[in-house]
């Protein structure tokens, strides 16, 4: 699928990864449905609005069952269709499994993993009644082998990759693709957070020793929208981890 007047929703759009996609979806000509639970910053608006396709944008966190539904309405008013589907929007509280406590797990597995699919499923019987679209779900290499002081934010990625394969196999028969990226340590406001020390630690584990930019996961996502043979799948963009 070519993203020219296609439209695209994605969530957790207002920096980061989600910014990066929200530029490079613009860029190829597609119209914006951009979620975030605060205010996007106006120069960021401006800027995808200069590449001469729409943008709106829906405020809420994708954890309340209403997000998903009012950016679908969004879509479809303003432009007509729902084609592509992002779903970024996720957080993090980290802490050793014995000392988390439990409303900590269920925050990050409500946000991350029941938020992607309240947003989804709307956007999926659109795409199902329509016979076309794609879903493209933000896990994290952490949901592959597991990560010390994240079993919260692990299980909520892991959780995406095989909510991802079973959209896939529901979707396909009906012409909508679904796949999932599956980022390393990306350079984000998260990431700079980290103490040099705990940035040193992390890129000597990396292959390639370094952290990757946005604009990495924000080509794979276009390549996934644009290929039209691949569903099911989870793409590991880490610089080889995982």
């Amino acid at each position: 699928m070519k993203l020219t007047d296609k439209t695209a929703i994605i969530t957790g759009a207002s920096r980061g990864i989600g910014e990066a996609i929200a530029r490079n979806f613009a860029q190829a000509g597609a119209n914006l449905v951009l979620n975030a639970r605060h205010e996007f910053p106006e120069t960021l608006i401006k800027e995808l609005e200069d590449y001469g396709h729409g943008v709106v944008t829906v405020l809420g966190s994708v954890d309340d069952p209403t997000t998903g539904d009012q950016l679908v309405a969004a879509a479809l008013d303003q432009f007509g269709s729902v084609d592509v589907l992002v779903n970024n929007a996720g957080i993090t509280d980290d802490m050793l499994a014995m000392r988390m406590k439990p409303a900590s797990f269920a925050k990050v597995v409500q946000v991350n993993l029941v938020g992607t699919f309240y947003v989804t499923q709307p956007a999926f019987k659109k795409m199902l009644k329509a016979r076309a679209g794609v879903i493209i779900n933000l896990a994290s290499v952490v949901g592959l082998p597991g990560n010390i002081g994240q079993a919260n934010y692990a299980a909520s990625k892991a959780g995406i990759i095989g909510l991802t394969k079973t959209l896939a196999r529901e979707g396909a028969m009906r012409g909508v693709r679904v796949n999932a990226i599956a980022p390393g340590m990306i350079a984000t406001d998260m990431t700079a957070a980290l103490s040099q020390s705990s940035q040193d630690q992390i890129l000597a584990e990396i292959p390639l020793k370094r952290f990757g930019q946005p604009e990495e996961i924000a080509h794979t996502a276009r390549f996934l929208v644009e290929n039209a043979y691949i569903t099911g799948q989870t793409v590991t963009v880490a610089g080889g981890l995982g």
